[in-house]
């Protein structure tokens, strides 16, 4: 465009400070973990540093292509059928963990859930924006999203990944949601998920024990539930201000993989409530400047999309630090922004620079 858009300055400069923050607690969190199984402290660090290197360029780049570019159907369904493709390649990846989440790309570990999230959020937002005067009708809005959700939902399921799968359904609902679905009809659409989210949890061993364990932890402290323990006693050792950077006792291999899933329990022992409740202000700040770019967005597609990035970011920090104060059961779900995991950070930068473009055209045309 001819005129020059303003940038929201306070939502980048809240993205950039997390992703600071995570450069700093990645390297406290692995070094003497790294430094113990690979032979090199730095080995994390070196990896956060690059992805968050890349992940902020994009995030540069991002924030100048006009968020209208995402409209056309062209790359709408172009995004949808590399992402399905690759969720199917993944399948047949060598399995990480009992798990097959990740492959190599040129040596970088790529974790197509992850692409799924903005796949999935471009795509709501494009078809709703189409369907916005029959959003309540079943036939033509909701069972077509439900169409071409489910069958990404239920391969990210198989990798196994539960964590994700129901971040992206709960992303999706608030798009529906935001575009004006009668409450009757999302209480209905909630209380119709719950049986089927319940037979998730029943149908895998797993995930039954994990939610034994939130249920009571010391029932089996050695066992599934030291990591939480562990958790309990990093945040409740933390103090109001903390043991100092770097003086953190749970993360020298009490606290299972502190630098990814468990790095707020870092945060919270090594820069105390203090630190925790900085952090979490952070990402307050986020879903307040991402609610307002969607209030004034000059129209439904952009209004959408700032919803489904806002609510990806917000939902999976709000999980991430319950998970870590033992207010809901284990996931395999980091903290946005912060966490060690280079397709998570990527990922979610793009997508900063896709609402940071938003907010540009809110702040000019609103």
């Amino acid at each position: 465009m001819a005129r020059k858009l303003k940038s929201d300055k306070v939502l980048f400069i809240t993205t950039v400070l997390l992703v600071f923050l995570g450069v700093v607690m990645v390297y406290s969190a692995s070094e003497v973990l790294a430094r113990t199984r690979f032979g090199d402290g730095n080995l994390f660090l070196r990896k956060q540093v690059m992805w968050a290197a890349l992940g902020l360029g994009s995030l540069a780049l991002v924030m100048r292509i006009d968020y209208r570019t995402y409209r056309q159907p062209l790359f709408v369904w172009s995004s949808l059928g590399l992402v399905v493709l690759a969720l199917v390649a993944v399948l047949f990846s060598a399995p990480i963990n009992n798990a097959r989440r990740w492959f190599s790309v040129g040596g970088l570990g790529i974790q197509p859930s992850e692409l799924a999230k903005l796949s999935a959020i471009f795509f709501v937002a494009w078809f709703l924006e189409r369907r916005l005067s029959r959003v309540n009708e079943f036939r033509h809005a909701l069972l077509p999203i439900g169409i071409v959700l489910l069958p990404m939902l239920a391969l990210i399921l198989l990798e196994p990944d539960f964590g994700t799968s129901m971040m992206i359904a709960l992303t999706a609902a608030a798009m529906i949601f935001a575009a004006g679905l009668n409450y009757g009809y999302f209480a209905g659409a909630v209380l119709l998920a719950l049986p089927a989210v319940a037979f998730l949890v029943i149908s895998s061993p797993y995930r039954i024990r994990r939610l034994m364990t939130f249920l009571d932890p010391w029932a089996d402290p050695q066992g599934d539930g030291f990591q939480i323990i562990q958790s309990l006693i990093a945040v409740g050792t933390g103090g109001w201000t903390g043991k100092g950077l770097t003086q953190g006792v749970q993360k020298l291999f009490y606290l299972p993989e502190p630098h990814t899933d468990f790095i707020y329990s870092v945060i919270a022992e090594e820069f105390g409530l203090i630190g925790t409740i900085l952090t979490l202000i952070c990402f307050c700040i986020i879903a307040w400047r991402g609610m307002k770019a969607a209030s004034n967005a000059p129209d439904a597609f952009g209004s959408l999309i700032a919803v489904g990035l806002t609510t990806m970011i917000a939902v999976q920090a709000l999980v991430n630090i319950s998970v870590v104060l033992s207010l809901m059961p284990t996931k395999g779900i980091p903290l946005p922004l912060v966490s060690s995991g280079g397709s998570s950070l990527l990922i979610n930068l793009i997508g900063m620079g896709v609402l940071l473009n938003v907010s540009q055209h809110a702040s000019t045309e609103a």
